[in-house]
């Protein structure tokens, strides 16, 4: 117990003084001091992949790195945005409709959500936002969602807006789907904003009720980065949602009840596959398959039972890769990699795909092997040097200074 205290005395003085660090830069660049400072966790889907934007179910955690953001009002009617990680600053006022910026495109994330908030009747004003983070852009773990989320949280509480948490989830959901470009599903933006510490959440995509699922002591989330960066806006994730939403339209042509795979069953893919094509066919088969061991995953983790909760990862994986084809060499030989190693319950790519990060649980006695034994080897095998943390469950966003 004292061990643990040191580490949560030790976590909460480094958010400190990122806090303190968020302020001075705002402060160089803005003059004088923010108004407040929100946060909001990146994630890392334990299981439940491409399954969102068919109103299935997914098994994300919030994880303890996040994106800090510090805003202050002004009295007229001008935005200033700025990064404290990519420098300079972006300009745009409530006069004229919100443009995307070319120069500086991290600022789009920010414009979308002052684009999505003005759709929506919020009375906003003017103000300085500066942001940072510690999330790995580009690597799955939904380092833009959480940019989103911190900013609505941190104009929500500046403003007065007064936004539920599932509000805010579901504007960073149209921000980037809108604005940005990514026809992402809700389940980035929803833990983001919802997570529990010490917990995963199993959440049903469709009515957005939340399940709690305790991680439960001594088991360690690691989360290893292949290197290989992907885009979501120049990768092929939206033809993938192309291919789901081909599915669900042959289904409902026939089925007035059909409104996305999730109303699927598995059997009706396999009868149907001749007419979905085998591209088409093979997407449908995983979604309805995933969702299936997003339920079976649930009951294994209650019943403590972690060595299911590993298979169910290892077929969410292979599936991933054979039904929806969205890892990369890379990612797979992570996963092998990883499955090879003693006290490794199981491992999977996590996120959209097209490079990024894996996810295995094992105990945390295991840890140390897993860096000594698959970093080298993963190195030797593509001239990549893989980044590896391990993540504990956080809470959701909230104003922390």
């Amino acid at each position: 117990m004292c061990n643990r205290q040191a580490e949560v005395k030790g976590e909460a003085m480094i958010e400190g003084a990122r806090v303190q660090k968020l302020r001075q830069a705002f402060a160089n660049v803005f003059g004088g001091a923010p108004d407040l400072v929100a946060r909001a966790p990146g994630r890392v889907n334990l299981i439940g992949e491409h399954t969102d934007y068919s109103d299935g179910f997914v098994m994300p955690m919030a994880i303890d790195r996040d994106v800090l953001v510090a805003v202050r009002r002004r009295a007229d009617s001008q935005i200033r945005l700025h990064s404290v990680d990519f420098g300079g600053v972006s300009q745009l006022h409530l006069g004229a409709p919100v443009a995307r910026d070319g120069m500086r495109t991290w600022s789009n994330y920010p414009r979308g959500v002052v684009h999505i908030l003005l759709d929506a009747g919020a009375p906003l004003g003017g103000f300085d936002l500066a942001f940072t983070g510690n999330v790995p852009s580009g690597a799955g773990l939904s380092s833009s969602a959480a940019v989103e989320v911190a900013t609505l949280q941190a104009l929500d509480a500046l403003f007065g807006l007064k936004l539920p948490t599932f509000e805010k989830a579901k504007l960073g959901q149209r921000a980037e789907r809108e604005f940005v470009g990514v026809a992402c599903g809700i389940m980035d933006q929803a833990i983001s904003a919802a997570g529990v510490a010490g917990h995963a959440l199993m959440l049903d995509c469709r009515s957005l009720e939340t399940t709690l699922v305790p991680m439960g002591a001594g088991i360690a989330v690691v989360v290893t980065d292949t290197s290989v960066v992907r885009g979501l806006v120049d990768s092929k994730y939206n033809d993938r949602r192309a291919e789901c939403e081909a599915a669900t339209a042959h289904f409902a042509r026939t089925r007035s009840d059909v409104i996305a795979l999730r109303d699927v069953t598995a059997d009706e893919v396999h009868d149907a596959a001749d007419a979905l094509g085998p591209v088409v066919a093979r997407r449908a088969r995983h979604v309805v398959t995933e969702n299936a061991r997003v339920l079976s995953a649930v009951a294994a983790f209650r019943a403590e039972d972690l060595g299911e909760v590993g298979r169910l990862m290892v077929a969410s994986h292979a599936s991933l890769r054979d039904d929806f084809e969205v890892t990369v060499p890379e990612l797979d030989l992570l996963v092998e990699l990883a499955c090879a190693q003693p006290g490794v319950l199981g491992a999977r790519m996590t996120g959209a795909g097209f490079g990024g990060c894996t996810v295995a649980i094992m105990p945390t006695d295991a840890v140390a092997g897993y860096v000594d034994s698959v970093v080298p080897a993963y190195e030797a095998r593509t001239g990549l040097t893989p980044r590896v943390f391990t993540c504990e469950a956080s809470d959701g966003a909230s104003v922390v200074g």
